[in-house]
């Protein structure tokens, strides 16, 4: 088993910037690929950044990519999202995710232990 928490959301203007942390505990950290997704009300829960078990690679929806930044430290067992220039529609609650699998993409259905999520609310 492995327990994901979340903290750093809150409230911020359009423009600001907030990073979100993920602290894991349980089971090896360096097994699992980890990622970010989030949920806006009435929406479907959406694909935001992933990175590699070594923290060489990193993807992103498109449109977080140069504005939003995943790292991970191995050591300290805990995954970010560096969050800049924040816009409205990025309000939602962010979830942070771990997956076991290999395969191609970072997609809910591969997803083994999800964090209970944080909120996130730009203001304009």
């Amino acid at each position: 088993q492995v327990q994901l928490v979340e903290s750093g959301g809150g409230l911020v203007q359009a423009g600001g910037s907030l990073r979100l942390s993920c602290a894991a505990s349980g089971r090896a950290f360096s097994r699992y690929r980890m990622g970010w997704f989030r949920q806006a009300p009435g929406k479907e829960r959406e694909f935001v950044a992933s990175i590699s078990r070594s923290g060489g690679r990193t993807d992103y929806v498109e449109s977080a990519k140069g504005r939003f930044t995943i790292s991970r430290d191995n050591f300290k067992d805990t995954v970010y999202l560096q969050m800049n220039s924040l816009k409205p529609e990025d309000t939602a609650v962010y979830y942070c995710a771990a997956a076991d699998s290999s395969r191609v993409g970072f997609s809910p259905s591969i997803i083994d232990y999800w964090g209970q999520g944080t909120q996130v609310t730009v203001s304009s």
